[in-house]
């Protein structure tokens, strides 16, 4: 079996096999977390805050939108993982080429869908008038970019499932470049904007997905996909389908209950808008171990169920866990020592930083179940219990919804329960997982 370029988990140490394929993945999301900040510090301090207002306003319609591009990317990933983990190198080619056909018209069905919608959608949930136009731009931009981001994700998935967790890296950090000076170049330089932060992501995520998909031409010899191999195959684009619908949905239902706060939010002013703007940013970087961690344990447990290792999962779980619990110790304490100065990166007013700062103290004391919905939700979807996904996003519904309103309705709270109910949802939602995958039922998912 050829392993130049592809890494078998189902054999060593699982804490070392875990942090050797996390540490790459940390290191590309925070890059791409990282040209995130500087969309929103260029925003932020060259435009104003209603255009970063703006830019957050699109934050959660714009995952709805690539909810679906990502999870059929991650179901892709699923079966390919489990396939090379039982050593079916043929499967192995179909998976891909068909997830590639699936995940292409998906994204383009998307896409369209985006960018027509944008204006109503946004003015259905009451963004403000004074950032409306900047946010419908910002959306339309990047749901005609959708493709190139659904191209990049999916090689990338298939490159992890395979075990290669760094050569996305090395794409990501190209991008990361690329989209930092093109910020730059259209904001500063020609005064564009928000159009502009927008057009640089897509370009950014053009180049990383035309790198890593003549990477894998180049270096993966699954990509050279034989002709007998490349006829559309409907079973393999439904197990994909099978796997990737769920997680799909569950993104949604997820974008759902961000959209539902995100109206709430809207209901308190531009301030808060802008405050909860900066302290998504904060939060998406706070994320990137545990989103890290979880795509490690995902392909650990695809090749390993593959493989029929159940013991392995678990120890892998089990190592996850003990990470989560370090990296949430880690992240709380200079979240609660200096939020006013991490605020202050990305706004400079200081009722802006005020809001953001205190909202930040209140999320931090949540990240050990943000952390476990990663590690729990991540095993299941490795796995195959697809079932479950859906049962995640409704928990994430339930909890924005649930807790949102009644917390802004109570005098002493305000505000401030916008923050307690993303930390609330965390905790339901993280307890919902840990549950459900210590009752075992994915032991018995997987390939046939």
């Amino acid at each position: 079996m050829e392993k130049k370029a592809v890494y078998s988990m189902t054999e060593g140490s699982p804490a070392k096999l875990l942090l050797r394929f996390t540490i790459p993945m940390l290191i590309g999301n925070l890059f791409q977390q990282f040209y995130n900040m500087v969309d929103s510090i260029v925003v932020g301090r060259f435009v104003g805050s209603n255009a970063l207002a703006a830019v957050g306003a699109t934050g959660s319609l714009n995952f709805l939108f690539f909810a679906m591009s990502f999870g059929i990317a991650a179901g892709v990933g699923v079966v390919v993982s489990q396939y090379f983990g039982a050593e079916r190198m043929d499967m192995v080619e179909k998976s891909i080429i068909n997830g590639m056909y699936l995940l292409a018209a998906v994204s383009a069905l998307m896409g369209i869908v985006g960018i027509a919608s944008a204006r109503w959608v946004l003015a259905a949930l009451d963004t403000p008038e004074i950032i409306l136009e900047d946010a419908v731009t910002y959306m339309r931009v990047s749901c005609a970019g959708i493709l190139a981001i659904a191209a990049y994700n999916g090689v990338a998935s298939v490159l992890r499932a395979l075990g290669d967790s760094k050569t996305p890296l090395y794409f990501m950090v190209v991008a990361c470049f690329i989209n930092i000076g093109l910020d730059l170049l259209f904001v500063i330089g020609f005064q564009w904007s928000v159009f502009g932060v927008a057009l640089a992501t897509v370009i950014a995520q053009m180049a990383a997905a035309i790198g890593a998909f003549a990477y894998a031409l180049y270096k993966i010899p699954y990509f050279h996909i034989k002709k007998e191999n490349r006829p559309i195959r409907r079973d393999i684009i439904s197990r994909c389908f099978t796997l990737g619908l769920p997680i799909a949905l569950q993104n949604a239902l997820i974008a759902f209950s961000c959209i539902f706060l995100q109206k709430v939010v809207n209901g308190f002013g531009e301030s808060v808008v802008a405050a909860n703007t900066a302290l998504g940013r904060i939060e998406q970087l706070v994320q990137q171990p545990y989103n890290s961690l979880g795509a490690a344990i995902t392909t650990y447990t695809g090749q390993n169920i593959g493989a029929g290792k159940i013991d392995r999962v678990k120890q892998g779980y089990r190592a996850a866990f003990w990470s989560v619990v370090v990296f949430s110790i880690i992240m709380f304490v200079p979240c609660q020592l200096f939020g006013e100065q991490i605020v202050g990166v990305f706004v400079t007013e200081p009722e802006v930083v005020a809001i953001g700062a205190k909202g930040l103290s209140i999320t931090s004391f949540f990240y050990f179940f943000l952390g476990m919905i990663y590690v729990a939700r991540s095993v299941l979807n490795g796995a195959g219990d697809a079932a479950f996904a859906m049962i995640n996003g409704l928990m994430e519904v339930a909890g924005r919804v649930g807790f949102a309103v009644p917390l802004t309705k109570i005098p002493l709270i305000g505000v401030w329960g916008i923050f307690f109910t993303t930390g609330f949802t965390w905790a339901l939602t993280g307890i919902v997982s840990m549950v459900r995958y210590h009752k075992g039922k994915w032991e018995f998912k997987g390939i046939s």
